[in-house]
């Protein structure tokens, strides 16, 4: 059965992650080691014992759920688990999660892609000052119908035209717009109008994956032109163009896009099914991914892999 990891965003982080990992292999703690090391920061911490709001600043939650994930893959490598191309036919991640793909595939050491997405954090966070910006999920909605609503949203009638954009394509009735508060709260309204049954505002700090993260692109452009991306050994599925690619110029190309760009998940998991991929794991905390993939196709077998026992249990069956 052709099989595809894939690793977790940013929503899916909890505080005591990882711990469980760190108790029972030594390659895990080693692994947390080695990133608390490239940060100079106890980000292990953070993540097994800290608070829920220092957790979810957006700059350790960005390279802490990568820290879970990696640490899976790890442990699955040390225990045995075949070369990554004689098991997967391709990785993906989620926003963020496709750094830790691209990690596990080779193209960044571990060090190096926690830098990066400490960085990334930060500067998303820095992008839009608190309070400006937004994101709701419009619930029932489709690409389309989203879409048409944020182009809607982007008139302002008490002033210059505001940003208001699709920025998550999750799963069937599930997508993410993106922006202005003001835009993304006509957004919603104008949702309710259309039939849609709810609109949710998520609990974000600022507004991710549309046009007022340009500065927080520029930051990655500029920090992923610094950084070598060795080749893969097995494709990344793009977040941005729901397709995959091995090319270390086009990653960096595309890991630059999509600080501002949609995430096309649904796509992304239609197309590694229409490519063969007839099973999906998720590698680090938590099932979000898991949930939508089931909603996406059911045709596709998911699971999450994130405990010592689902790891054993994922061991037996590759």
């Amino acid at each position: 059965m052709s099989l595809a990891f894939v690793f977790p965003g940013q929503g899916s982080q909890a505080v005591g992650m990882g711990r469980d990992l760190a108790e029972a292999f030594p390659i895990a703690r080693e692994t947390f080691e080695e990133i608390d090391d490239a940060l100079s920061q106890r980000l292990s911490r953070l993540m097994f014992e800290g608070t829920p709001e220092e957790l979810n600043l957006t700059e350790n939650t960005q390279p802490a759920l990568m820290a879970v994930s990696l640490a899976v893959f790890r442990v699955l490598e040390n225990l045995g688990m075949k070369p990554l191309p004689q098991v997967a036919q391709f990785v993906a991640g989620h926003s963020l999660g496709e750094y830790s793909a691209l990690a596990a595939a080779g193209a960044f050491e571990v060090a190096a892609a926690a830098r990066l997405l400490k960085l990334r954090g930060k500067a998303m966070q820095q992008a839009v000052p608190v309070g400006i910006g937004a994101m709701a999920a419009i619930l029932g909605a489709d690409l389309d119908s989203a879409t048409e609503i944020a182009a809607a949203a982007q008139a302002n009638p008490e002033g210059p035209d505001e940003v208001c954009a699709v920025s998550n394509d999750n799963a069937p009735g599930q997508v993410v717009v993106s922006g202005h508060k003001g835009a993304v709260e006509r957004a919603m309204k104008i949702a309710a109008e259309k039939g849609f049954r709810r609109s949710v505002l998520l609990p974000v700090s600022a507004p991710f994956h549309c046009p007022l993260m340009q500065p927080a692109a520029d930051a990655m452009a500029e920090a992923l032109g610094k950084v070598t991306i060795a080749p893969l050994s097995v494709p990344v599925i793009s977040n941005i163009t729901a397709a995959p690619t091995t090319t270390p110029a086009e990653i960096r190309r595309l890991l630059v896009e999509q600080v501002t760009g949609m995430v096309r998940w649904r796509e992304s998991v239609l197309a590694m099914k229409a490519l063969g991929v007839e099973r999906i794991v998720e590698l680090g905390s938590g099932k979000a991914l898991t949930s939508m993939i089931k909603r996406i196709d059911s045709e596709i077998a998911g699971s999450s892999v994130g405990t010592p026992a689902d790891i054993e249990a994922l061991l037996g069956t590759l």
